[in-house]
């Protein structure tokens, strides 16, 4: 591992690194041994510093005023940077906010990095509490201008290297700035080097073999992380990796949503060896359909074997049975189906629905299997058509002045694109940028569950005369 570190702190307006801005840098360059070079400034974040955060830094609006801008210090913050392992005390805080705000200018900064957060829990185990502040007073180090950054940088370089005089520190350091990847467990043609030249962003990798074919599709929020989590743990299916991976390429997406979405697309249209197993795994309960013997078409929920999947008629696929048994009551109940031929109950004829007239009566004989089958197949479209309205999903772009767009129409996922911020102006504007892709099952429940959970992508439902002015 590199001898060269670069032991870094800001001061910021705030604590989103999407939403707030830096006010303050410092960076001490270390070699192992000592400081070799240190370089700090204020700098003039664009916007308002809020009175809480002058309260704990003493930094004022005045103060960076005249002080330079982000663009103007980010090569000097580069140089010093270069070939080092990126050290803060909670890195991802310092060094999410640097690559923010690289982003913002249109570059990708990406070091290794180093958590002294982690390495002292590490190195000093047992201790109450690992804040700078505590660990400053357990080791008795005097520090000055606390809440600035050379401040903070000097505390942490002495924490630093009290861990870097104690044994096997070395080995811990480069464990952690390699996230557990052990050089000798790597591919033949797969270096390190390679590895951290891998993007921080969002998207789909690919894993090939020696003949340049694709073995494995693969997505994260973080590409080079997941990558280097294949080679660092020690399941079966990380040691085929480990086997059979000769190169790797990636494609950004910023959104995650895309990632989600070009993965099972990709993995559909390669057919990575390694992946299949996969798929299966993600959606083991399935609603089919079959015919009994008196011809009604009826739906029950199972979990079967991938061999016994291919014998059925499989109507839709889901991640756990609650969702499976949720959807199929739904379409019972919307197109009035029989409880009995949907499995729903067990017990004797007739069902349930048949007493509160909601059956015609299949379950007795009373509706011919002809009329009865055509509402079956009504639901059966209806279940694999999961979404009632079209809609646009905005979301990240991969670049600060771009946008993601997914479009859901007729039900269905229809393609994906990528649109400039200024350039939104209604829907004809997005339907513009859309590539079309064919959606099924899987990317209708990609959206779903992605729609269900915490993110910040905005819906818009397609209307007559959208304007987005």
């Amino acid at each position: 591992m590199s001898k060269l570190y670069a032991i870094v702190d800001i001061e910021t307006t705030g604590g989103r690194a999407g939403r707030d801005r830096i006010t303050e840098i410092a960076i001490a360059l270390h070699d192992g041994e000592k400081v070799i070079d240190k370089y700090e400034t204020l700098i003039n974040p664009e916007t308002i510093i809020p009175y809480g955060i002058t309260r704990l830094t003493g930094i004022t609006q005045g103060m960076v005023e005249n002080a330079p801008k982000f663009y103007e210090v980010a090569k000097k913050i580069v140089q010093m940077t270069e070939k080092a392992v990126f050290v803060a005390h909670n890195v991802r805080f310092d060094y999410s906010f640097i690559r923010e705000e690289f982003k913002r200018l249109g570059f990708t900064y990406s070091r290794r990095q180093l958590c002294t957060v982690r390495l002292t829990r590490n190195t000093f185990p047992g201790l109450p509490s690992y804040s700078l502040d505590n660990l400053l007073r357990h080791f008795k180090i005097s520090f000055r201008n606390r809440h600035r950054a050379m401040g903070d940088v000097e505390a942490t370089t002495i924490l630093f290297e009290k861990i870097l005089a104690k044994e096997e520190s070395e080995q811990k350091m480069n464990d952690m700035v390699n996230l557990g990847v052990k050089e000798s467990r790597l591919p033949t043609n797969i270096t390190l080097e390679q590895l951290h030249a891998l993007p921080e962003v969002a998207g789909v990798y690919y894993f090939y073999d020696i003949y340049k074919e694709v073995v494995y599709v693969g997505k994260s929020i973080n590409i080079k992380k997941r990558v280097m989590e294949h080679f660092a743990k020690t399941t079966p299916k990380a040691g085929k990796l480990q086997k059979l991976v000769a190169d790797i390429s990636y494609e950004e997406t910023g959104s995650e949503l895309i990632a989600l979405l070009y993965e099972s697309y990709e993995i559909k249209r390669l057919r990575p060896p390694v992946n299949r197993a996969q798929r299966l795994r993600d959606f083991p309960y399935v609603i089919h359909q079959y015919t009994n013997e008196e011809g009604y078409t009826c739906l029950d929920i199972s979990k079967p074997t991938a061999k016994v999947r291919k014998t059925m008629k499989v109507v839709a696929e889901y991640p756990k049975i609650a969702s499976a048994k949720g959807y199929l009551a739904r379409a019972l109940n919307v197109f009035e189906l029989c409880a009995y031929h949907c499995n729903m109950e067990a017990g004797n004829k007739p069902c349930f629905n048949y007493h509160v007239k909601k059956c015609y009566g299949s379950c007795l004989g009373k509706e011919a299997p002809a009329v009865y089958n055509e509402r079956v197949e009504e639901a059966i479209t209806y279940l694999l058509t999961i979404f009632e309205e079209d809609f646009f999903v905005i979301d990240t772009g991969r670049t600060e002045t771009e946008k993601a767009v997914v479009l859901v129409e007729q039900g269905h996922y229809g393609g994906y694109g990528y649109i400039e911020v200024e350039e939104i102006r209604g829907e004809h504007a997005l339907r513009a940028v859309i590539k079309p892709v064919q959606g099924n099952a899987e990317t209708a429940k990609i959206i779903r569950r992605f729609l269900a959970g915490k993110h910040r992508a905005k819906v818009i439902p397609i209307l007559a005369n959208n304007d987005f002015d």
